[in-house]
């Protein structure tokens, strides 16, 4: 991964609240140039108020938030996309009956170019069924062939590297992944990583939120371990064993600054 000190997504002490109950507390997050950050947490920790409040689907009520070292404020999900972070969550957010190049084209449809696009507003269904396909071809997901194959008659993991594609074709930065393989086996759980470390070799730089911590271990350069609304520790893979990360996860263990990994791996 890059050797790049500056962070190109950084959250500084966030807070947000519901009511009474605080999501997170004062929570901070670094992400670097070209790296995967695993995101692990017990249930509650915060894990998906964070990654919302990253992806403009909520707002913090406290703290601050830079993209390439210039603070930043989304008010919406489309101030993240358009800033260059894409998010893929565990729900996927497709439509059924679309084929796979509507799919990934999904509320950001081509126009064809002069009169036909501008007067009569016609799609181009073919430059859109191109790049679609270039997308897919470029990430090596080899099981879908017919991109104006339906959504819905694909299976969990071709559904998966579908959502991710669409997140490759517009994410300029930052790719964001809650539970990408959750839902499924153990095969289309290896297509699917395979995926994100070739996110990673096209430069954007990549938060995973995941349970599975075999498979956090398998692709990960550095862990964040979330706890009580708060980051309780920053490991790697190297530094530090599975059962050492859920031992931080549940309080039975607390790591010193100096044990930790809170810049880039190089």
């Amino acid at each position: 991964m890059s050797k790049s000190k500056a962070p190109v997504l950084e959250a500084k002490s966030l807070v947000k609240t519901y009511g009474r109950v605080i999501a997170i507390d004062g929570a901070d997050l670094q992400l670097f140039p070209g790296e995967i950050l695993a995101v692990v947490g017990d249930n509650g920790a915060g894990k998906s108020t964070m990654i919302k409040c990253l992806s403009g689907a909520e707002m913090p009520d406290g703290g601050s938030m830079e993209l390439d070292g210039v603070p930043i404020t989304f008010k919406r999900q489309k101030d993240s996309r358009d800033a260059g972070i894409e998010t893929v969550y565990q729900t996927l957010a497709v439509s059924p009956a679309l084929d796979i190049a509507a799919n990934l084209f999904l509320g950001r449809e081509v126009r064809k170019k002069g009169v036909l696009g501008v007067l009569f507003r016609m799609l181009d269904n073919s430059g859109m069924r191109k790049r679609a396909k270039d997308e897919i071809t470029a990430l090596g997901i080899g099981t879908i062939q017919n991109i104006s194959q339906a959504v819905e008659t694909l299976s969990g993991g071709q559904r998966q590297a579908v959502s991710v594609a669409r997140a490759a074709a517009f994410g300029q930065k930052v790719i964001i992944l809650d539970e990408p393989t959750a839902a499924l086996g153990v095969k289309e759980s290896g297509q699917v990583l395979k995926l994100i470390q070739s996110l990673r070799q096209r430069g954007l730089s990549i938060i995973l939120i995941s349970h599975n911590m075999p498979q956090v271990f398998e692709v990960a350069d550095r862990i964040h371990i979330q706890r009580l609304g708060k980051r309780a520790a920053v490991v790697t893979p190297k530094s530090h064993t599975m059962n050492e990360v859920v031992a931080v996860m549940t309080g039975a263990l607390k790591l010193d600054v100096k044990d930790q990994t809170l810049g880039p791996v190089n």
